[in-house]
């Protein structure tokens, strides 16, 4: 797992010269129809041979003209299901990106290491899993704050992504949050598998299969039986397509 760095952020900042102009600040949830103000943007050291655009704080997608994509899961449920994810994903040469709950984790703690050392990306989906964007200040902060103290507990890191919970992008004020407790971006998706409504394992590819695309992050969920089933197909078809399966890591890089 890459820990947040000056480096790691520059990095970050200079991959998103690939990106496409769809690649802007989304919509957000508690404002509908206008864009979520982001943070103030670390600047990036001045270049004399190029300025990229810095990636908008609140990622949806990686670059359309890759031949990658991202699938990303919500990180709590069966542990047993999720070990059997990540070995689905790893008997295919694939690597996902965790978010992991930070309550799941202290119930099953050893499923941080499980997912770091399969070269997965672990990160922050919150400590409860509860509707971050509706909280006062004080508790959004713990929520996010609980669970990254125990990423860096367990791991030594408290993970390069947040997700908000409860929600697909964060608010004016968690992205703020986010941004204080040292994440640099938010990861949203731009493909959303639906697996929690438990629609089957056929409905839940052929949903990731229609809209999947270069450069796609999908929003798929550890603790569901459907999901487990649907991977390899939905692994097995990327590969016929020609699109690898990376971290958001690698995506971005």
């Amino acid at each position: 797992m890459v820990q947040v760095t000056p480096t790691r952020r520059r990095d970050l900042l200079r991959a998103s010269a690939a990106f496409t102009a769809g690649a802007a600040l989304i919509t957000g949830c508690g404002n509908p129809g206008t864009a979520t103000a982001a943070p103030p943007a670390t600047p990036s050291p001045a270049s004399p041979s190029a300025s990229p655009t810095p990636l908008p704080f609140q990622v949806t997608h990686g670059p359309r003209t890759t031949a990658s994509v991202a699938l990303t899961f919500h990180g709590q449920g069966d542990p047993a299901l999720a070990d059997q994810l990540l070995g689905t994903a790893e008997q295919h040469g694939a690597h996902l990106t965790v978010l992991a709950v930070g309550s799941w984790l202290d119930e099953h703690p050893a499923m941080a290491r499980r997912i770091l050392d399969g070269g997965h990306d672990l990160g922050n989906h919150t400590q409860r899993h509860v509707s971050i964007n509706a909280m006062a200040e004080a508790d959004a902060r713990k929520e996010i704050t609980d669970c990254a103290e125990r990423l860096r507990r367990l791991t030594g890191s408290i993970g390069t992504w947040f997700r908000p919970s409860r929600a697909p992008t964060a608010s004016p004020l968690v992205a703020r949050l986010a941004a204080e407790a040292g994440y640099p971006h938010v990861l949203s998706y731009d493909v959303d598998s639906l697996d929690y409504t438990r629609p089957g394992a056929s409905a839940i590819t052929r949903k990731v299969l229609a809209e999947v695309t270069g450069g796609s992050v999908v929003s798929m969920h550890f603790g569901y039986p459907d999901t487990a089933a649907a991977l390899p197909a939905v692994l097995q078809e990327l590969h016929r397509r020609g699109l690898r399966a990376v971290t958001t890591t690698e995506l971005l890089s």
